[in-house]
Parts: structure tokens; sequence; C-alpha cells
């Protein structure tokens, strides 16, 4: 896991670098998220022009690394797994997904906004960027109802439901009193002053924002909401290209289905025994309540929150260093943050390329949600940290040495991101982490919660039969069903199934990636035998990047 020797750049590493540039130039976020600041003050094309434009590149793209020639198993790698993805995405705009690309946590209708979380705002060119991009917004919104107003013609539009639970986003960001309005009274350099022609600027362009979220959610309700679907599901077709794109495999959906029966049943009897270890002849729930009036494990506020996440992190890092991983100083830093929205989830974003911005951990805490308990807590730090996603993400980002910025910082899937998180959790059990059992529970919570949404996403998507056989997946029986696998309050049980019925076969990738990622484990344990080693597994599968899952297995069993 650390740079060994400097790989000299191939012909399909110029071809990636390229598509780099290209998307940084279609999309000036992409540029933002990944630390290139050049188009910090844009926005990309979000009409049905500007998607357009996106396919005739990738279709070229395509064409190039088919007549490249790899000269080893980087290329190789870079070669499959870019063409998989462009091609994923011809796929996707000719079934016109695009033109549906509405949902409650990762759509336009988020992006657009989030991407101010990113930005720096250290300096005054910092901030005029910023001002320069609060003026881009409305433009942006445009094409986006642009392309809506285009599925509206060829009746391609998402569901009723997400579209009534965004509007009430869009509101809150146009509110006197939402995002924009807050961001721009707050903006100020590290010395708590600002120019005044700046904050004027930075105060229309908040203005303009705040105007054009008001357009965006009188679109849904006056146009869009009267035209989307009553049907929360997408069907067989549909759903087989959306699995494939998250997790860069095939897999077989109906026996995934009949897993996540089993898996979930397995993740039920864990908790059961680990509660009666809790509290002897507890079950899951008396567990949990005798849990929660545990002051030892409360904390009050988001502050408290915060610092938690970051003491634990850093404890994480400095433990992991010494004995499992062989982790850069570059990505030994990683910041907890509490998110600026009140949407609910926790996610992670990575470093840019020089490592000016560091990876983050960010909590979106729930509107009346004032207490967290470090018991179901810790095990998701270790998801979002280390050994998760920050030592997955950063790791290759730092890999400069052997892989493009393509592969670094772009590339890779939910399945393989996620997938390694969750069998980050398991590993920090297996070395002794969360020995005790209440941490262990909340691991477990979560795993149930995770092992649900595979038989949840696919069931209700799919409308195959309830796992006891009563009829079939209806959303109403979704949110009876998480409400049953998880120990959460309503909000998050309604935000949570509200993402999976607009955000198909995104959810099911953790438990999906997960499995794959034991079973390339295991297959290398039982080939390797007394050579095996765990830590040289780790290094040669992270060393890889972000790659699809189908990609991972064939570069880890090669």
């Amino acid at each position: 896991m650390t740079n060994d020797f400097q790989r000299t750049p191939t012909a399909i590493d110029q071809i990636a670098e390229k598509w780099v540039d290209t998307l940084v130039d279609l999309d000036p976020t992409v540029g933002t998220y990944i630390g290139r600041t050049e188009g910090d003050g844009r926005y990309g094309d979000y009409s049905p022009a500007g998607h357009e434009r996106f396919v005739d590149e990738a279709k070229k793209t395509i064409a190039q690394l088919d007549a490249a020639h790899p000269v080893d198993g980087v290329d190789e790698v870079t070669q499959t797994d870019l063409r998989s993805e462009l091609s994923l995405s011809v796929e996707s705009s000719e079934a016109q997904l695009q033109l549906r690309d509405l949902n409650v946590i990762a759509s336009p209708a988020q992006e657009i906004r989030e991407i101010f979380d990113l930005m720096p705002t250290k300096t005054v060119d910092d901030w005029a960027n910023i001002a320069s991009r609060l003026g881009n917004l409305p433009a942006a919104v445009d094409g986006y109802i642009e392309t809506l107003r285009l599925g509206i013609e060829r009746g391609v539009t998402p569901a009723r439901r997400q579209v009534r639970e965004v509007l009430v986003q869009a509101q809150r960001h146009a509110a006197n009193d939402g995002f924009f309005a807050e961001f721009a009274a707050n903006a100020a350099l590290e010395d708590g002053t600002l120019p005044a022609s700046l904050a004027k600027d930075l105060g229309r362009g908040a203005r303009r924002s705040a105007t054009a979220y008001d357009k965006l959610a009188a679109f849904f309700s006056t146009e869009l909401e009267g035209k989307a679907t009553e049907d929360d599901a997408i069907g067989r077709d549909l759903y087989t290209l959306v699995s494939r794109r998250f997790l860069g495999a095939t897999i077989d959906l109906d026996e995934t289905y009949e897993w996540g029966i089993e898996e979930l049943a397995r993740m039920v009897d864990e908790q059961e025994k680990v509660a009666d270890q809790i509290k002897p002849g507890a079950s899951v729930l008396e567990a949990i309540a005798y849990l929660d009036t545990d002051p030892s494990r409360k904390l009050h506020g988001t502050q408290a929150l915060q610092e938690w996440m970051q003491k634990t992190s850093d404890k994480a890092v400095a433990d992991l260093a010494e004995t499992q991983f062989d982790i850069p100083d570059d990505i030994k830093t990683i910041e907890c943050m509490i998110a600026p929205t009140q949407e609910g989830g926790i996610y992670y974003t990575g470093p840019t390329d020089d490592f000016s911005r560091p990876g983050r951990m960010w909590w979106s805490v729930p509107v009346g949600v004032t207490e967290f308990d470090t018991w179901r807590e810790l095990t998701t730090v270790y998801h979002e940290g280390v050994p998760g996603h920050h030592l997955q993400i950063g790791q290759a980002v730092y890999n400069r040495a052997k892989l493009n910025t393509w592969r670094r910082q772009l590339a890779g899937t939910s399945g393989h991101a996620e997938g390694w998180a969750l069998y980050a959790e398991r590993l920090m059990e297996q070395l002794g982490y969360l020995d005790d059992p209440a941490d262990r529970l909340g691991m477990l919570d979560g795993q149930r919660m995770r092992a649900a949404r595979v038989v949840l996403d696919i069931g209700v998507h799919l409308g195959k039969t309830l796992p006891d056989g009563s009829g079939p997946w209806t959303a109403d029986h979704a949110f009876e069903f998480l409400g049953q696998n998880v120990n959460m309050n309503e909000s998050f049980v309604k935000f949570e199934v509200n993402r999976y019925l607009g955000w198909p076969g995104q959810a099911p990738s953790y438990k999906v990636g997960q499995r794959i990622w034991e079973q390339l484990r295991d297959a290398a344990k039982q080939r390797q035998g007394a050579a095996f080693s765990i830590k040289e597994f780790h290094r040669s599968a992270l060393d890889l990047g972000g790659v699809g899952l189908d990609t991972l297995r064939a570069a880890l069993l090669k």
C-alpha cells in the first residue's frame, strides 16, 4: 500500500486522463470534488443538450479504449473498468434514466446545492468562486427542469412519492432562513472579515439561488407531480441495469433475494445472542431499551457528536497504522463534520488530489434529533473512516505512482466502496474493537438493516413475494418491514425507505458488496493456504483503487 515505484504513464493512462479532463469541463463540480478549481465558479449543463454532449464524449472514449492495447496489468484494469463504466452510462441514457433522475438523496436536486459543502472558503478568490457559482445556479436548475420536462413529454417520469419529498427539500432551501440565506449571511474569511463588494455579490447570488429552488419547487408542484408515476417500482429490466451500475457486477437477483432473507435471519440470530450477553434473558428490544437508559453511552448535541467522532476516528487511525495497515501520513488526517443540511444520512467525501482538503465524514442530523448513542454509532465511524471509506478512498488518491487520476479519484462503484466499508466493520469486530457486547449489538443492528434492505429493495422493485408468502411487495410493506428490522425513529425509517424506493439498486450494493469481498478473501485464503497474509490481501486489493466488483474479482484471482 505504498508507492513502491514510479510507473511510466501509458496510452491507456492518457485516455483515462483525457476523460477526467472532459468530465471536469462538462461538469465542473467533478473538478471541485477532486480539487481542480479551474471551474469552481461554474456548473455543467443539466439540460438534454448537456446530457447528449456527455454521451457523445463517452462514446468517443469507448472507441479510443477499444483501439488501445494494454501494456501491463494496471492498463488491463483501467481499460476494462473505464469501458464498462462508460458503456453502462450509454445504456442508462438509452433507457432514458436521466429523464426521471429525481430522488431524495442523490439526484441533481441535491447535487446542485451540495457542491457548496466542498468548496474552499479560505481566501477572497475562494469566496469569489462561490459567488460566481451561486450566480450560475439558476441556469443549472433551468437545465434540470428542461430535462424533467422532456421526461414528461416522453412519458418517462419519476415516482410521485419522490417528487413530493424533494419538493419539501427544495422549499426548505428556498426559504428566507434556508441554506442559501444562511450560507451568505455567515460568509467570512478566517479573520472574520469579507470585502463589502464580495459580500454583496454573495448575497445577490444567494437570493437568486433561493429563487431558483423556489422555481424548482413550483415546477414540481404544478407540472411534474401530476404527471409522475404512482408506481414506486421500476421493474426487472431497469433494475437489472441499475444493479450492474452500482455493483460493477452482474448478479442473480432471484438468488440474491433468497440469500438476503437467509442473511437477515442470521443477523437476527446473532443479535439475540448478544442481547442475552448484555442482559441475561433479554430480547433484542429489551437489550436496546436497557442500553438507551445508560447515560455513559449517550452524547448530547451535535458538538459532542462531532468531537466524539473525531476522537474515535483519530484513535482508529493511530492504532491500525501501528498494527494492521501501512497508512501513509497524507491520509492519517480525516475531518469529522456535522453537515449543514438536516436531511438525514451519514456520508464520506474523499480528499483532493493534493490532500489540501482531507477526507471528510459528514453527519446530516435530522431536524429534532439531539441525542446520540455511542453503542449504535461506533461501527459507523469505522465504516466511514478507518478502516472503511477513508482508508480505501484515501489510499487510492495517494497511489499516484501507479494509478492515473481516473483510477485514483473517480473510478469505482457503490458495491466496491460500501462493500469494503461493511467488510471493515466486521474486520474491526475481529480485531477486538467491538468486544463490548453493546458496541457489537450496534454493529449487528447496522448489518441487519443492510441485509433487510437487500430483501426490501429487490422485493419492491421486482414485485417479488414477501418473505412470509402473504403477497407481493408494496411500498406500504416496505415501511413496515424496515421498521421491524431497525431500531430507529420514524423519521429515519421514512427517509431510508424513500431513499430505497427512489434510488433502486444502491442500498443492496452494501451487503452484496460485502458478500463478494468476503468471498474473494476466503478464495485467496483457500488458494494460498499457509502462505496467506490478510495484510497482503488488503494491500493488493486497495492498491487497485476503485473498481467494479467483477474487475476486482478478476484482478485478485488472476
